[in-house]
C-alpha cells in the first residue's frame, strides 16, 4: 500500500544552484534514517559567473551527506582537510557527528557544458549513540559498489543490504540506498525486510497498483507492502529506506535527537567554534537570521490505498 507520495518543491543552495527537494516534507520528514534529499540539475543554462553555483562552507552536525553524482565533478572541501573531487558513480559519505563544515564547488568549466552537471544528495541522521562522534570522511569509487544486471535492469548499491547485495560503504544504522535504471515494460520490487521504504523518480515514470507516478516524485510505501514497479519508459529511480532512528529535530543544515543541541550548534558556528576548511576559509555562509525553533518529526499522515 501507498503510504504517500511526495512532490519536489523548488529550492535553491547557493546564488544560481537550484535543486529539486524531496525530504524533509511536512507530511512525512524522514524514511528510515534518511531526512533529507535533493535533486540538482541538470544545469542546462549556464549564470554569467559559474562560481555562483558554488555551495560556500556550511556546517553539519548529527549526521552523514551523501553525495553521488551522475554527471559533472564536484570539489570537496572540509574541516579535516580532506579536498575530494567526486565523479559520476562514486559516493562522497562525510559524517558530520558532532560538527563539520564544508564546501562544493564547481570549478571545472568543462564538467559544467552541456547540462552535465547532475547530482543527488542526501543526509542520513545518527543514531543517538553516535551523534557527537568524531566527523569522518570517505570517498568510495564506483568498482567499491556491488552492481547487478539483469533484463531490462541495471543497479547499483550505493549503501547497505538489498536484493542479497551487501555495500562496504560505512553506515551507522540499517539502511539500503540503491541507483536503479529500468528499461519501458521492466517490472520491479523493493527490499522486503525494512520497515520504511520508498522510490525517488530522477527521470521517466512507473505504474504502481494502476497509479502512473512520474519525475520528480518520490513514492513511499507501508509496512509489509509489495508493490509491483512497472517501468513506462526508460527510467532512473532511487531506492531507498531503512530502520527508523525515532524523532529527529532540524534545523538549517543541523540534525539532532535534542533540540538543545541545535541551539549549541547554532551558537558555535555564529563563534566560529566549527572551523573552516582550510583549503576554503575565506568566505563561509553566516547563519540564517531566523528566530524559528528546530522542527521536529510531524505525526505520520493516514496511508493512501
Amino acid at each position: 500500500m501507498i503510504d504517500i507520495v511526495i512532490e519536489a518543491r523548488n529550492a535553491a543552495i547557493s546564488e544560481s544552484m537550484k535543486v529539486k527537494r524531496i525530504l524533509p516534507f511536512r507530511l512525512r520528514r524522514m524514511i528510515g534514517p534518511f531526512i533529507f534529499m535533493d535533486h540538482a540539475g541538470p544545469v542546462n543554462i549556464l549564470p554569467a559567473n559559474p562560481s555562483s553555483l558554488d555551495v560556500l562552507p556550511h556546517p553539519h552536525i548529527g549526521l552523514s551527506t551523501v553525495s553521488y553524482l551522475f554527471g559533472g565533478q564536484v570539489t570537496h572541501r572540509d574541516s579535516l582537510g580532506v579536498e575530494q573531487v567526486i565523479l559520476p558513480g562514486e559516493v562522497n559519505w562525510m559524517t558530520a557527528g558532532k560538527g563539520i563544515a564544508h564546501s562544493e564547488r564547481f570549478e571545472d568549466p568543462s564538467a559544467l557544458a552541456g547540462g552535465k552537471l547532475e547530482m543527488i544528495q542526501t543526509w542520513v541522521a545518527l543514531p543517538e549513540k553516535d551523534e557527537e562522534d568524531d566527523p569522518s570522511f570517505n570517498n568510495y569509487k564506483p568498482h567499491e559498489l556491488p552492481e547487478f544486471t539483469d533484463k531490462g535492469i541495471w543497479m547499483r548499491l550505493i549503501a547497505g543490504n538489498a536484493y542479497g547485495l551487501h555495500s562496504d560503504v560505512k553506515t551507522h544504522s540499517p539502511l539500503f540506498y540503491l541507483h536503479v535504471v529500468l528499461e519501458a515494460g521492466t517490472k520491479f520490487g523493493l527490499p522486503k525486510e525494512y520497515e520504511e521504504r520508498g522510490f525517488y523518480i530522477a527521470k521517466g515514470s512507473v505504474e504502481v497498483n494502476g497509479n502512473i507516478f512520474h519525475e520528480p516524485q518520490m513514492v513511499v510505501f507501508t509496512k509489509n507492502a509489495e508493490p509491483v514497479i512497472i517501468a513506462k519508459e526508460h527510467t532512473i529511480l532511487m531506492l531507498l529506506g531503512g530502520e527508523p532512528l525515532g524523532e529527529r529535530f532540524i534545523w538549517w543544515n543541523f540534525v539532532s535527537s535534542r533540540k538543545e543541541r541545535i541551539e549549541q550548534a547554532k551558537e558555535d558556528w555564529k563563534q566560529g567554534r566549527i572551523i573552516l576548511p582550510p583549503a576554503d576559509n575565506k568566505e563561509f555562509i553566516p547563519l540564517p537570521d531566523d528566530k524559528s525553533k528546530p522542527v521536529g518529526s510531524p505525526p505520520r499522515p493516514e496511508p493512501l490505498s
